[in-house]
């Protein structure tokens, strides 16, 4: 496994991730991906080591992925649930995560509603000076880092199966749609695609996709207004990430399309006329993939709203769908973040 080039003792965002850490997560997938793939699917990497998935928030697909995962690996796992622990009577967030540090926990992978949760808790086990390294599974609408990384993985083991690596996706142009004001897996995909050198087209109605977002977007890559074509440095000589109104110029010739789920829970105003309304404009179906490269794959980091953000017949087509083989390869990204953040506590 390639350990040698991997320091980072938490993994909360991928705003600062490098090309060479992007490459060993993909590597080490590649190599837990052979793994699952056997008869006998657990190693034991990280046996004797406990694994905390501290989820504030409900949760599906993450929460399983990361504790098969940690199974596979051979930790040991503890899940808690905040609607029967002792938060209900009053105990934060920090109490709650010393009580797990307490009982041995080597790594804690927590999901919150709100953002800079998993950092303040990373923060608070930085100061007690111990080794508990903590994983960011999506905190509100700040990042989602195992989420972009395992949809990095999917695309690029779909280019090289042998050999994924970030390169592969330099010039590749692809479109995310949908709420990406609410998304944070929106987030964490914009950072590692614009790292790979892809070209990413963001499409959403403006209410979903307002100006303050391309502001975000350039106070945290360091960029100046290029009338919403932003590229990743000011002397970029190709723009790297364009903001669209309409769903066209963001399909046109795209290699891949992520789509994103309306996430209603997050929104505090009407910011749709209606859902009927959404899927006529930005909705993904087989006719509007037309506009695509004719080997066009479809993405979706779930849970999916069928006839909403994607029909129900492209999503179940497995000629265009990766929404499946992004589910798969949750378990082998999420094995790699474990093991390359826990190895150095063997």
């Amino acid at each position: 496994m390639p350990t040698t080039t991997w320091n980072r003792h938490h993994i909360l965002s991928l705003a600062d991730f490098t090309t060479t850490e992007y490459d060993t997560v993909l590597q080490t997938a590649a190599s837990f991906q052979e793994v699952l793939s056997r008869r006998t699917k657990k190693v034991p990497t990280l046996q004797g080591q406990v694994v905390a998935n501290l989820f504030f928030e409900s949760s599906t697909r993450t929460r399983s992925s990361f504790e098969l995962a940690a199974k596979r690996l051979s930790a040991d796992t503890l899940n808690f649930a905040a609607a029967t622990s002792s938060m209900t009577k009053g105990e934060t967030i920090l109490d709650t995560a010393k009580t797990y540090l307490a009982m041995g926990t080597d790594i804690m992978v927590v999901r919150h509603r709100e953002a800079g949760v998993p950092n303040a808790i990373a923060a608070e086990m930085d100061r007690l000076g111990v080794k508990v390294s903590v994983l960011n599974a999506g905190d509100g609408q700040h990042e989602h880092p195992s989420q972009a990384l395992l949809d990095l993985f999917t695309i690029c083991t779909l280019i090289d199966p042998a050999s994924p690596r970030l390169e592969l996706l330099k010039g590749k142009k692809i479109a995310i749609v949908g709420d990406i004001l609410h998304s944070r897996v929106a987030r964490s995909n914009i950072w590692s695609l614009i790292a790979s050198g892809a070209e990413v087209h963001l499409a959403a109605p403006p209410t979903l996709l307002p100006k303050l977002f391309a502001e975000y977007i350039l106070e945290n890559a360091g960029v100046k207004n290029q009338d919403f074509i932003i590229s990743s440095s000011p002397s970029s000589p190709t723009p790297q990430l364009f903001l669209h109104w309409q769903l066209e110029p963001a399909l046109q010739n795209a290699d891949f399309v992520m789509t994103l789920r309306l996430q209603k829970e997050r929104m505090t105003a009407h910011l749709l006329p209606s859902l009927r309304e959404y899927h006529q404009l930005f909705g993904i179906t087989s006719t509007k993939l037309q506009l695509c490269k004719p080997n066009v794959k479809v993405l979706h980091p779930g849970p999916v709203n069928r006839g909403v953000e994607i029909s129900s017949e492209l999503m179940d087509d497995p000629e265009f769908s990766l929404i499946q083989s992004q589910v798969t390869s949750g378990v082998a990204v999420r094995m790699a973040l474990l093991y390359l953040i826990g190895s150095s506590k063997v």
